[in-house]
């Protein structure tokens, strides 16, 4: 079960736009992340490789959290606002739900919770 503050270390981390280590630090080797309803990915090589190719696609990404930051137990969510900025300058705005289950002190799978409208 993970404390408050290994939950805010986390968030911090991704805030600070170092997604990729925030996956590397945070998740267990075997981790998953799912995108709504669409079937989970994993184990945390390959979720690095996909954050690390979705960000050089990118020519920038600007992350906020519009919190509160809910924990209780093994689970944490967290309110995400991604802005990237697309090669063309255009911005994609996503606002989503991270719901987390932790095992120990990492996270052991992740689903994400949006409107995939807002990816046009």
């Amino acid at each position: 079960m993970p404390t408050r503050d290994r939950v805010t270390q986390f968030v911090e981390r991704v805030l600070s736009n170092e997604h990729v280590d925030a996956i590397e630090e945070f998740y267990h080797p075997d981790a998953t992340m799912q995108e709504n309803l669409n079937a989970p990915r994993g184990p945390r090589a390959a979720l690095v490789d996909a954050e690390r190719r979705m960000l050089q696609a990118h020519k920038s990404v600007d992350t906020k959290s519009n919190g509160p930051i809910f924990v209780s137990g093994d689970h944490s969510v967290i309110h995400w606002i991604f802005e990237f900025t697309r090669p063309d300058d255009t911005v994609m705005r996503i606002e989503e739900l991270a719901y987390q289950t932790w095992r120990g002190d990492r996270i052991a799978s992740e689903r994400f919770y949006y409107d995939p409208a807002q990816m046009r």
